[in-house]
């Protein structure tokens, strides 16, 4: 380490160990991208704007304090904060290059952006906050808690109170905001300390009873998902035109799960996210430009996992989701906000996500989120942790618990264990697995036509019952119940009478109730009485009777049927739109093939084409590798440029230029610039630089005894005074 203090924030870099420049770089992804030539080039990065602004969203409170109160010349160790706490913000900061230098100062664009006027002196500040009105007292809380100005267009009234009495600095003729002494003095408060966050309400839990309840949500996820894109495969939705899923298809998978629209928005988003479901050609249509919403490829590999493995799937989607899937049924610019739109993306919501789990997993053993007041405290503690965040943010904080609970994530407003080897990175299969009932392998018939589940079914099971019955009620124990159309569903799906039969009597431990067998041979005979093919379309059938009444039901003009023969009806209904019309009136016809063979099929499945899935985010190793490999090319960079970095160097490489005049600018120093006037001449100018911004300088130009704005590509060279 150098035993002088720097003369630049390049020379800190380079007096900086490996391990402090990785530290940088760690911490500023956006510094190392593309790797730095050299120090000098890292120094110039280091004080972009953008990058600053970024930086500064991610401090806490006291980190922020303390980088203000170095802007305004106030000496951080008068902040009521605990010394070591405030030596530690200190050397965070300092780690990412918002501070520098012996004594430590700001860089430039930091006082730019955070400098406050001064206000009234501490020790009258005070006096004047106790002798404020309510009205004027809640102005200034708002604008310390929220850390935005203002705004006041003159006249009377509590603004005009507190301008007067100076509490409030005008910085145009629109807007106010707090001096740093009434800031000050309203976050340091009797009883309020910088350095102790918002305590979070909680309430003892116990754990086991909380990972049952997470089990359950996590559990009914799945089955949601499954069912769902197991409709879609047969019946899937339209796509909007500017994509997404309308209103109406929304409400309609909403009504199949039997959930809030709310609830089937983040299921249907998660979906899409881990690539189960995508956009594909509506099968329905025939123009190619249609497409609709279809399960993907990888939905047929999902299902063939266990109940934990496909949890996980769809945990891991959402941790990793950016889409905002909480704004799905509001309105924006007097619009619906539909679900699995392409303008849902936030990139923001993921580390919010990932803060917001962090303080759940930070509680106390045996504690969990308080209920009611738990989550309010959540919020201000969040608003702690990052105070520059908007308060749009802070509204998602509730949203996100409350999808964590719908995930299993967490259990009673606690983090259950699963979810906890999920947010560390470890696999939470076999935690899970422990949790859920094992898979039953039979049903109980009862006389009434319903059959119980006692448990979750096994999956090739489960599918084959839901072919054959309805679900009528789920919970502990799931309720199914046989109907005409649900065996007529079977049979239409390939099934003979023997195997129903079959089916349902080696499936039960109870026997067969005779009602239920009734049932089944009933639908057999009715089954394949009419025969329909294309004609359009048409309708035959050996038993002119049952055409007679076809053609006399309610309903059947909009059939639009018209008799030819004794036993023969045809239409100009296509077949695909008669055969629902048909079986709405009671009936059961089947297809008819070209050479008169009956064929009877399974509804097609459709499948998308499974997306492109962007590469997995990089391993803790492979980022490490590569900031290492960074750190060296800068150190490969100072050595090669050694040579030019000396007093009195010159340079006209622009990269070297725009360096030289952030060093100028951070150091005070005085620079000789080669500037290309209007007329095309290049003078030499004798500037102090203050500000290297936007492609321009600002400096002060001792020739013209005033600060001026040089546009940076028309400086040819730079060098330092001799």
């Amino acid at each position: 380490m150098p035993t002088s203090p720097p003369r630049t924030l390049a020379d800190q870099f380079r007096g900086w160990s490996d391990a402090q420049l990785a530290t940088l770089l760690e911490a500023r992804p956006d510094l190392a991208t593309p790797a730095p030539h050299d120090s000098s080039q890292l120094a110039a990065r280091v004080v972009v704007k953008s990058s600053v602004l970024r930086v500064l969203d991610g401090l806490d409170a006291l980190e922020l304090t303390v980088l203000q109160a170095l802007v305004q010349g106030t000496d951080p160790a008068d902040l009521p904060a605990n010394p070591d706490r405030l030596a530690g913000a200190i050397e965070r900061l300092e780690s990412l290059a918002l501070v520098w230098g012996s004594p430590r100062r700001p860089v430039l664009v930091v006082g730019d952006l955070l400098r406050l006027p001064p206000g009234p002196p501490t020790d009258e500040v005070t006096d004047l906050l106790a002798v404020l009105g309510p009205a004027a007292r809640a102005i200034l809380d708002h604008l310390e808690e929220t850390r935005a100005d203002g705004r006041w267009s003159g006249g009377a009234g509590p603004t005009a109170e507190l301008v007067a009495a100076g509490l409030l600095a005008r910085l145009d003729e629109r807007r106010v905001t707090l001096p740093w002494s009434v800031r000050l003095a309203l976050g340091t408060a009797p009883g309020r300390r910088l350095d102790e966050p918002p305590e979070l309400a909680t309430s003892e839990r116990v754990q086991s009873v909380a990972d049952r309840a997470a089990a359950g949500a996590a559990f009914e996820l799945v089955r949601r998902t499954e069912l769902l894109l197991d409709r879609w495969g047969t019946h899937p939705p339209p796509a909007l035109k500017a994509g997404g899923l309308g209103v109406r298809e929304l409400r309609a998978a909403a009504a199949l799960l039997h959930v809030e629209i709310d609830i089937a928005a983040l299921v249907l988003e998660t979906a899409c996210a881990a690539g189960l479901v995508d956009q594909g050609l509506n099968p329905s249509m025939g123009d190619d430009r249609d497409t609709a919403w279809l399960p993907t490829d990888a939905f047929d590999a999902w299902q063939l996992g266990s109940t934990s493995q496909r949890w996980a799937t769809l945990a891991r989607a959402w941790l990793a989701n950016p889409r905002l899937v909480s704004a799905v049924g509001g309105r924006v610019a007097d619009k619906p906000v539909n679900a699995l739109s392409p303008d849902l993306a936030r990139s923001w919501l993921v580390g919010l996500r990932s803060d917001v789990l962090a303080e759940v997993e930070g509680l106390p053993e045996g504690h969990a989120l308080a209920a009611g007041t738990g989550v309010p405290s959540l919020v201000e503690r969040m608003r702690w942790r990052r105070p520059r965040r908007s308060a749009l943010r802070l509204k998602q904080v509730p949203p996100t618990i409350a999808e964590a609970a719908l995930f299993g994530v967490t259990g009673l407003d606690g983090l259950s264990t699963f979810g906890r080897q999920l947010i560390s990175g470890d696999d939470p299969v076999k935690a899970l697995d422990e949790l859920l009932p094992a898979p039953v392998d039979h049903v109980l018939l009862q006389a009434d036509l319903t059959a119980i589940a006692p448990g979750p079914l096994e999956q090739e099971l489960a599918h084959k019952l839901s072919l054959v019955a309805d679900v009528e009620s789920r919970g502990g124990a799931t309720v199914y119940r046989f109907a005409a159309s649900s065996v007529r569903r079977a049979f239409d799906a390939g099934w003979s009478a023997a195997e129903v039969h079959d089916f349902v009597s080696s499936t039960s431990r109870t026997p067969v109730p005779q009602s239920l067998a009734y049932l089944v041979d009933d639908v057999s005979r009715r089954f394949g009485t009419l025969r329909a093919g294309n004609a359009e379309s048409f309708l035959r059938s050996d038993d002119e009777t049952a055409l007679t009444e076809l053609m006399h039901a309610a309903g059947a003009d909009a059939l639009r049927l018209r008799r030819i023969a004794p036993t023969v009806v045809i239409s100009d209904v296509p077949l695909g739109t008669l055969l629902p019309r048909i079986r709405d009136l009671g009936l059961a016809p089947v297809v008819e093939a070209v050479d008169g063979t009956v064929r009877v099929a399974r509804p097609d499945v459709f499948r998308a084409r499974s997306p492109r899935r962007r590469a997995p985010a990089e391993s803790a190793v492979r980022n490490l590798a590569r900031t290492a490999a960074v750190v060296t090319a800068i150190r490969v960079g100072d050595r090669s440029s050694a040579s030019r970095l000396i007093r009195g160097m010159s340079a006209s490489n622009p990269t070297d230029v725009i360096a030289m005049l952030r060093q100028a600018a951070e150091s005070r120093d005085q620079l000789v610039i080669g500037y290309v006037g209007n007329d095309g001449t290049v003078a030499e100018r004798l500037v102090s630089p203050e500000r290297v911004e936007g492609g321009r300088l600002t400096a002060y130009d001792e020739r013209s005894d005033s600060s001026r704005t040089f546009a940076i590509h028309r400086i040819t060279a730079v060098s330092r005074p001799g």
